[in-house]
């Protein structure tokens, strides 16, 4: 419907919004038409009445009172002077005056009202005028006269006020059409136009809006939705990628975990060496085996979704952190980084100890790695501490601190790598690992005197045993 548009609502507003407009001239217009009237009325009568006093005391002939008088659209006419008020010409009145008006006094407002009274007033009436006589021709001038004619000329000067009127509004609302359908309404289209057009096929760039409008709000919409338009196909191409490289490493994963789950059961036979050495690594490494098929595992269902729920059981937390540190030191060159832990009680949690130390490999990980990088012998710090309702892990390094680039992006995989090549994807595996729990994971701190991150988990009801650690 047309006046669900924008360009018929506006036509619409324009028409009313200038009709008000004309009531609101109309209404003194109308008064002003009757005062004119009544004045005219009383500068003839008073023509009239000089007529008379031309002819001295002789008597005026009654045709001629009778031709003045009409001549003059009054019935009576009477002329105070010298504080002397005489009737100078009169007619028989058809019926008594019903009311007086004197224009000597009358105010703007009075003269509204008087004129919304007489226009809405029909019949015949006769009413009384008084006003000051032109050209101090005397004190005051009265006239008599029927209110019918003056009513019709009224009607009539109203009827044309609102013809004219009409013609200007829909002049008016004609040329705001017109220049509303050419600088608002087409801009506005063709921004729609191209939001649907993007709307198809949001990766061609041939789709996005080229700004053009010469409005300044227009043109500054028109700005914002290129940028939107640019942001979205660019995350909808990475987004892209991101899942054309989760279908490859999850290929990868698979083909992965077969190669480990052979190397696993090559490393359950050598813990039948006799050789003490042997005997001594092979756990580790079984363990280390099992860990990696566990995570490509993982990988291949993050790939289907999302990460698995944990598994929850009660265990200490001290002998997974101390598992964490020893698998680290193998990849640490003697004296490069020192390790410590920082536990004031014995601990018991509730949770999937698995995902734990994925978290905390991570952390410990990426501490080490930044020390290594920085070139300077440093320390990581493994603090533990818990109270009624949470525990919590934080990972301190003496490193360099985090990039700006990595800060700004933290947790978001493939975009927040801390070091060169770095995918930043543990960082966002971590992350949601620990909310699969209820917890959080938190940067703390980071700068020049290094990088704390903190790991909190809910206790979820896990026995704390205070002891000496």
């Amino acid at each position: 419907m047309f006046l669900n548009t924008l360009s018929g609502r506006f036509l619409l507003l324009t028409v009313v919004f200038i009709m008000l407009a004309e009531v609101l001239i109309f209404v003194p217009s109308v008064a002003r038409f009757r005062e004119d009237y009544l004045r005219a009325r009383l500068e003839r009568g008073q023509i009239a009445s000089l007529s008379v006093l031309a002819y001295g005391d002789d008597m005026v002939d009654p045709k001629l009172e009778k031709e003045l008088l009409d001549n003059a659209g009054v019935m009576n006419v009477a002329l105070k002077r010298d504080e002397v008020r005489e009737l100078m010409l009169s007619s028989p009145m058809p019926s008594p005056i019903t009311e007086t008006f004197d224009l000597r006094t009358a105010t703007p407002w009075i003269l509204i009202r008087d004129a919304i009274r007489r226009l809405f007033k029909p019949g015949h009436e006769m009413v009384r005028v008084i006003g000051t006589p032109v050209k101090m021709a005397g004190e005051q001038i009265e006239v008599t006269l029927h209110t019918e004619d003056m009513r019709r000329e009224m009607i009539d000067y109203g009827y044309r006020v609102f013809l004219l009127s009409l013609v200007i509004s829909v002049i008016t609302a004609t040329l705001l059409f017109i220049a509303v359908r050419r600088f608002l309404v087409a801009p506005i289209s063709r921004v729609v136009q191209s939001i649907a057009a993007y709307k198809d096929n949001p990766e061609d760039i041939s789709q996005i809006i080229e700004p053009r409008a010469g409005i300044t709000e227009l043109h500054a919409a028109e700005e914002a939705l290129r940028e939107m338009q640019i942001a979205l196909s660019t995350s909808l191409k990475q987004k892209d990628r991101l899942a054309q490289l989760g279908g490859a490493v999850a290929k990868i994963s698979h083909d992965l975990r077969n190669m480990l789950t052979t190397a696993q059961l090559l490393a359950d036979r050598m813990e039948a060496s006799r050789d003490p050495l042997v005997r001594r690594t092979a756990p580790k490494l079984v363990n280390s085996l099992t860990r990696a098929v566990n995570l490509c595992e993982s990988t291949l269902a993050y790939g289907k979704a999302e990460e698995p729920a944990p598994v929850m059981s009660e265990f200490p937390i001290r002998p997974l952190i101390e598992d964490v540190v020893e698998s680290e030191m193998l990849a640490v060159p003697e004296g490069a980084v020192k390790f410590e832990i920082d536990q004031d009680r014995e601990l018991r949690v509730r949770a999937d100890p698995e995902q734990v130390f994925r978290v905390l490999s991570n952390l410990v990980r990426n501490a080490r790695q930044a020390i290594l990088a920085s070139g300077v012998p440093g320390r990581v710090v493994l603090r533990v501490r818990a109270s009624d309702d949470s525990w919590q892990v934080e990972v301190r390094d003496s490193g360099p601190g985090l990039p700006q680039k990595a800060l700004d992006k933290l947790f978001r995989p493939f975009e927040g790598g801390a070091r060169q090549g770095g995918s930043g994807l543990g960082l966002a595996i971590a992350s949601e690992l620990v909310r699969g729990h209820g917890g959080a994971l938190e940067l703390v701190e980071s700068g020049a005197a290094g990088t704390v991150f903190r790991m909190t988990m809910p206790m979820k009801g896990a026995a704390g045993i205070s002891a000496g650690a």
